[in-house]
């Protein structure tokens, strides 16, 4: 069979994969540009679904990454609703579930994570339980999110945290349960996950910790009983699964790549195909001596341009200062940094209920926190894209301005 025509073909329309179509031909690309994406939609931004979106504050028209006339202007040809079934490395071609197929020289797997389901044997298939990755999800359930209504959160982290404190502002009774000792346990340190546990509790959410789901079971009139670990047995009206993601690998395990918790690549998103990168949610890097993988905007955006400027042929080694942010009620949390292998933080109490908390590896930086306090996160970022340190006694103190801490010298970060 004749190989179709090549270029560079994106699987997966997200923030990944149009930040890299966009970037290539920024960078003069001049070949055929193809995304395909299995959502019906064109493609949109994820983190307002689980903030305002989720609300009701907004349509879906407001969440496009890029207008369809951007895509057409750049030559950027968007496959939607049609996602791509199978790689053929031998062919240098992907097959695409209606039956067509596309050529390329450069493949890029985009392809994002998807949310962990409750096992089946808890429930996980009853109409009122809901997961929350899509567009389609968020819409499902902010017509479920009713004043009055019982919303049961499981999970504890970030997605958890934001939809208990929409629903909140909407006027359901919220209870939130997490398996583990605390929330936010896989991502923030005690004293950040202790500010937000009474920072929902102040706000009526009532939060179980240590405290799993050992089954849902439904009604034949459509009730819900939540049967939980500590023998507590409660009737939700809607159930939110908000246990994690899973990177999406199949394609990639399928065609023999390295797979290991996510797409395995080189310092510039090559795979263990010369021909095929990945970046995003689904890609495992080298960081700090170690692999990762990273689910946020910005890793998105920055791992996919460093691709775009391997594709044309410029020498990369993707060296990010990841960042984050969480909106909960009106509190913002900002995240600059990995707190990966930190021995202890530092806290520092700014005005009103601002503070911030700083995570060290000896006397290295490695992260922030920062609550409702911008200047701190700023400043961390900073220093950590510089390689400097602030000593941690004067990040400590309120007394010392974050302008006059002293900083040790460190070598920038080594991947």
């Amino acid at each position: 069979m004749r190989r179709p025509n090549g270029g560079v073909v994106i699987v997966g329309a997200g923030q990944a994969g149009v930040s890299c179509a966009f970037k290539l031909r920024a960078l003069g690309y001049a070949g055929e540009i193809t995304i395909a994406g299995g959502e019906p939609h064109l493609p949109y931004h994820r983190p307002p679904l689980s903030k305002k979106y989720l609300s009701g504050d907004g349509d879906a028209a407001r969440l496009l990454i890029k207008s369809r006339d951007l895509y057409e202007s750049e030559r950027i040809r968007l496959r939607v609703d049609c996602p791509v079934v199978a790689i053929h490395r031998e062919e240098k071609h992907v097959e695409l579930a209606d039956g067509g197929v596309l050529g390329y020289d450069h493949l890029i797997l985009a392809t994002g994570a998807r949310p962990r389901c409750l096992p089946v044997v808890h429930g996980a298939r009853a109409p009122k339980v809901h997961l929350f990755r899509t567009l389609a999800d968020a819409e499902a359930l902010r017509e479920s999110l009713v004043r009055d209504r019982h919303l049961l959160v499981v999970g504890g982290g970030f997605i958890g945290l934001e939809t208990a404190a929409v629903a909140r502002n909407l006027g359901m009774r919220v209870t939130v349960i997490e398996r583990d000792q605390r929330i936010l346990s896989r991502v923030a340190c005690a004293e950040t996950a202790a500010y937000f546990r009474a920072l929902h509790e102040d706000n009526g959410v009532r939060v179980h910790e240590g405290v799993a789901l050992t089954r849902l079971e439904q009604g034949e009139n459509g009730t819900i009983a939540a049967r939980l670990s500590n023998g507590v047995s409660i009737e939700p009206d809607v159930v939110v699964a908000g246990i994690g993601v899973v990177p999406e690998t199949g394609l990639a395990g399928q065609a023999h790549l390295l797979v290991d918790n996510g797409i395995v690549v080189d310092g510039s998103g090559r795979t263990s195909d010369p021909f095929i990168y990945a970046a995003g949610d689904c890609a495992r890097f080298p960081y700090r001596g170690q692999r990762v993988r990273l689910e946020s905007v910005q890793n998105a955006v920055d791992m996919a341009e460093a691709v775009a400027r391997a594709i044309v042929g410029e020498s990369v080694e993707y060296r990010p200062v990841p960042w984050f942010w969480s909106d909960q009620y009106s509190t913002r949390l900002q995240i600059a940094g990995l707190n990966l292998g930190y021995t202890h933080v530092a806290v520092r109490k700014a005005q009103g209920a601002a503070r911030s908390v700083w995570y060290y590896e000896g006397p290295r930086l490695l992260a922030v926190d920062a609550i409702n306090d911008t200047k701190a996160f700023m400043s961390a970022k900073r220093w950590l894209e510089a390689g400097w340190s602030p000593v941690a006694h004067e990040i400590e103190n309120p007394n010392v301005a974050l302008a006059d801490v002293s900083l040790s010298g460190q070598s920038a970060l080594i991947n």
